[in-house]
């Protein structure tokens, strides 16, 4: 991982994202998260089902939705060795039990190995999150990337705002 927290973006690659999510309930939306990171070379197609069935029973303990339009679901999985994530924008927005009741249009999808090896530095992880939680507050960063037009766009706009 990165050693400087502005560094954090260059892990998102933007063909592993999306800016126009189309399903409409949970499931949908984690298959097609999940399927955006295979396809973008994220994600080894062999997790497909147990990233899937990872989120959905993450999102059964308790809503990732933060409120201000923003979810970060995130797991553990078994057999990775390094962090799978993607920034994904749904612009009309899917219902997703936030915090504030309001519906989720930015999902940051984070699937982490189950320990630390020499591509995934736990306490690294950490930082990293908190960079994507601190991010989610920005209303610019928000306002942007609902508005991106393009994968690279929004990619762009996370190495724009990478001091956040």
């Amino acid at each position: 991982m990165p050693t400087e927290t502005s560094d954090y973006w260059k892990l998102f690659k933007a063909k592993c994202c999306s800016v126009a999510l189309k399903a409409s309930d949970r499931e949908e939306i984690f298959r097609e998260l999940v399927k955006n990171l295979v396809h973008g070379g994220g994600l080894d197609e062999k997790h497909t089902e147990d990233a899937v069935k990872a989120l959905l029973d993450r999102e059964e303990l308790a809503s990732t939705g933060l409120g201000m339009n923003v979810a970060i679901p995130h797991v553990k999985l078994p057999g990775l060795e390094t962090v799978a994530l993607s920034v994904s924008v749904h612009k009309d927005g899917v219902e997703w039990s936030a915090l504030d009741g309001d519906v989720v249009r930015i999902f940051f999808t984070v699937l982490r190995p189950e320990r630390g090896g020499e591509q995934h530095d736990p306490e690294r992880h950490l930082d990293m999150m908190r960079w994507i939680a601190r991010l989610s507050r920005d209303g610019d960063f928000r306002r942007f990337a609902i508005a991106s037009k393009t994968k690279k766009e929004l990619v762009d706009l996370l190495k724009e705002k990478s001091d956040v």
